[in-house]
């Protein structure tokens, strides 16, 4: 096994959003989580949900703030699934470099996917138009849950 990881960064692109420093397109927010849409989706409502508290990864988050990020995870995935109507629900999440993380706060992603259709190359920005569309629409999707 390989060295510990670094500390937790409170000057992730995550904490900055949770802390109003950077802007995002806010999908949902309850006390102690926050969903909001990648800015490089890789499918249409591809949203991101992570938990208000501090920590790098799954393997360093408390059961509880996982506990809730779980929850918070399964109603963002019924919105997506309805407002997209999607075949299924591709739920992912990734600890560590070696497992494709790049932004080392906790976070889980919630892909609408449609049968025999890929998902997009990585690292494609969306328009912001399209971005604040598809959280419209899974944000009225919530309310009619």
């Amino acid at each position: 096994m390989s060295e510990q990881p670094p500390a937790y960064d409170p000057d992730n692109i995550f904490a900055k959003i949770l802390r109003g420093e950077m802007p995002c397109f806010k999908v949902y927010e309850d006390d102690h989580t926050l969903a909001f849409m990648d800015i490089m989706p890789r499918t249409d409502g591809h949203t991101l949900i992570i938990p208000k508290a501090p920590s790098r990864t799954l393997l360093d988050a408390r059961p509880e703030d996982v506990q809730h990020a779980a929850v918070t995870s399964q109603k963002i995935a019924q919105a997506a699934q309805k407002a997209f109507n999607a075949d299924g629900i591709l739920f992912q999440q990734s600890s560590e470099s070696a497992a494709g993380q790049v932004i080392f706060h906790l976070h889980f992603h919630i892909m609408p996917r449609w049968d025999g259709v890929d998902l997009r190359p990585p690292g494609q920005k969306a328009d912001d138009d399209v971005l604040e569309e598809h959280a419209q629409r899974i944000r009225d999707a919530l309310a009619s849950l």
